[in-house]
Formats: structure tokens, C-alpha cells, sequence
């Protein structure tokens, strides 16, 4: 196929020379469609493909004749061949053979152009499913990750709450000693209270009998001096009735 030759085979300072000399050619005669198409060829010679492209996409529809239509349709179709736009390299080729149905060449270019677009489509897909399986696998890998990260956490809430249960276990323990605690010192306290007042009772009894006894002597004292008085009052009288 021309489209894809070889061009760094091709002597590149004589097209560069050749495109100089169309140039200063097409300053005095700028719509000459010969040098216009020579120019462009020139231009694709030197791998300058943008550019070839855009002059005889020019020249396409400035020529009248089909034969001159088809030609530069299918130089335009390379030029965008090489710069792989299949698509318009396609289109292009299949306008070419609208004005020129019988270019065996231009129909080379067209199947070619065709079976590399058919590749192209073909690798899109398998890349698009190399994709979907890529994508698949990490999805997959990262529901397994959220699994794990969700069993991880269960377990750290199943942890925390056995923790949680523990510590509240701790706490009720320790309230209950707690309380066990003060149940035992406030039993403490009533025995101490109790035997307390025990003997605060006991010293009372033993102060109301002395309290009692000294009652009782004094009692005696008393009588005893009231029998003295007695008997020194009958002496006295006596006496004085003696006398």
C-alpha cells in the first residue's frame, strides 16, 4: 500500500526543495490545482501528514473533474491513514471510489483501512473487557476488603461489648462488696453501739446499789441519832423528876 511506504527511504531534502519551488510557484499562481497537488504530495513525502491532509482536502473540492476528485480523496485518505483516522481515512477513500469506482488501489486502501478499524474495535472491546474484569476483580477484592474490615470491626464491637459486660460485671462486684462492706461495718458499729450500752447499763446498776447503799447508812446514821436524841431526852427527864 503507498498510504504505508516506507518514507525515511524517500529522499526528504528533494521534496523539501520541491516544496520550495511550488510554494514560490503558487506566489504568482496560487490557484493552480497542478502545483496545489504537488505541493501536498511534497508535503506527505515529508511525513508532514496534518498538512498534506489539509491541502488536498482543499483541492478535493476545488476540483471539478471525478478523476481529479478521486485522486486527491485518496491522497487525502492516506494522509489521514497515517495519522490513524481510520474513520475519516475510510470516508475518504469511499468517496474517492464514488467518482472513481474502478481504482484498484484506492480499493486496496479502503479493506485495509477497514481491517485495521475491525482490529481497532476488536481491541476496544477486549480492552474494555480487560477492563470489566479488572474492574470486577478489584470490586471483588474490595467487597472482600469490607468484609474483612466489617469483621474486623464486629469482632472490635463483640470486644468492646464483652469488655463493656466485664466492666460492668467489675462494677456490680464491687458495688456488692461495696455494700457487703458497709453492711458489715453498720453491723460493726450496732455491736460496738450495743455492747456499749451494755455496759453504760451495768455501770448504772452498780452506781443506783452503792447510791443505795449509802442510802441505807446514812438511814442508819440518822436512826442511830435519833435514838441518841431519845434516850438523852428520857435521861434528862428523868432526872429532873428525881429532883
Amino acid at each position: 500500500m503507498d498510504a504505508a511506504k516506507d518514507t525515511t527511504k524517500l529522499d526528504t531534502l528533494k521534496f523539501q526543495q520541491a516544496e520550495a519551488e511550488y510554494q514560490k510557484a503558487l506566489d504568482k499562481r496560487p490557484e493552480d490545482k497542478k502545483w496545489n497537488f504537488n505541493l501536498a504530495d511534497a508535503l506527505y513525502k515529508q511525513k508532514r501528514f496534518k498538512e498534506s491532509a489539509e491541502t488536498f482536502s482543499q483541492l478535493a473540492k476545488s476540483l471539478e473533474k471525478p478523476e481529479e476528485q478521486a485522486r486527491a480523496f485518496h491522497n487525502l485518505g492516506n494522509s489521514q491513514l497515517m495519522q490513524k483516522k481510520l474513520d475519516e481515512s475510510i470516508e475518504s477513500y469511499k468517496q474517492a471510489l464514488r467518482r472513481n469506482p474502478s481504482d484498484l488501489e484506492t480499493k486496496y486502501n479502503l479493506a485495509f483501512a477497514q481491517k485495521l478499524k475491525k482490529q481497532q474495535e476488536q481491541q476496544q472491546k477486549q480492552n474494555k473487557k480487560n477492563q470489566q474484569n479488572k474492574n470486577n476483580k478489584n470490586n471483588k477484592d474490595q467487597n472482600k476488603e469490607q468484609n474483612k474490615d466489617k469483621q474486623n470491626k464486629d469482632q472490635q464491637n463483640k470486644d468492646k461489648n464483652k469488655q463493656d459486660q466485664q466492666k460492668d460485671k467489675n462494677k456490680d462486684q464491687q458495688n456488692k462488696d461495696k455494700k457487703q462492706q458497709n453492711k458489715d461495718q453498720q453491723k460493726q458499729q450496732d455491736k460496738q453501739k450495743q455492747q456499749q450500752q451494755k455496759k453504760q447499763v451495768k455501770i448504772s446498776k452498780q452506781d443506783a446499789e452503792q447510791l443505795l447503799k449509802a442510802l441505807e447508812n446514812d438511814e442508819r446514821a440518822i436512826q442511830q441519832k435519833v435514838k441518841k436524841a431519845k434516850a438523852a431526852k428520857a435521861r434528862k427527864s428523868k432526872t429532873e423528876k428525881q429532883w
